[in-house]
């Protein structure tokens, strides 16, 4: 009986450590987006279907679709804009043309940020479900993949 509380102290112990370095939203990637996205992609910006539907004057007036809560945000990562938010923010380590996505520039000054706030994101979105893959292509265990914690 002992060995098997004390199994399951450890087992509950480990989680917490596991959860505790887990990248989060709320903790991890709010805090990122704000200080390097919302300029964009903040309040005064456009849901994702009205900037589809009047992408020019959006970019014209430097604003991107909306991203500014947890919702907004997974749109672009999980449905309807798959991987869009992986294509954007990839460093070309998985492009095939070797480019970096469009937004990948803003992610820092430096390379250095830069690689560090990718790898922030990689991390929320999970090693395994980091696809550049649309809608249609991405498989369903890549798509349960996205870890994506609030």
């Amino acid at each position: 009986m002992r060995k098997v509380t004390a199994v399951m102290v450890l087992t509950g112990l480990l989680s917490w450590g596991a959860m505790a370095n887990e990248v989060t939203y709320r903790e991890h990637i709010k805090p990122l987006w704000q200080s390097q996205c919302m300029a964009c992609h903040g309040a005064n910006a456009p849901y994702l279907g009205e900037f589809d539907e009047n992408e020019n004057k959006y970019v014209k007036l430097n604003l991107g679709p909306r991203m500014d809560s947890y919702a907004d945000l997974l749109m672009f990562v999980a449905w309807p804009d798959t991987g869009a938010l992986m294509r954007r923010l990839d460093d070309r380590q998985y492009t095939q043309d070797g480019k970096p996505g469009n937004m990948y520039v803003y992610l820092g000054e430096t390379e250095q940020q830069r690689q560090q706030n990718l790898a922030l994101f990689k991390a929320w979105v999970g090693d395994q479900a980091w696809t550049l893959k649309r809608k249609n292509d991405i498989t369903k265990e890549e798509l349960t993949a996205i870890k994506a914690g609030y």
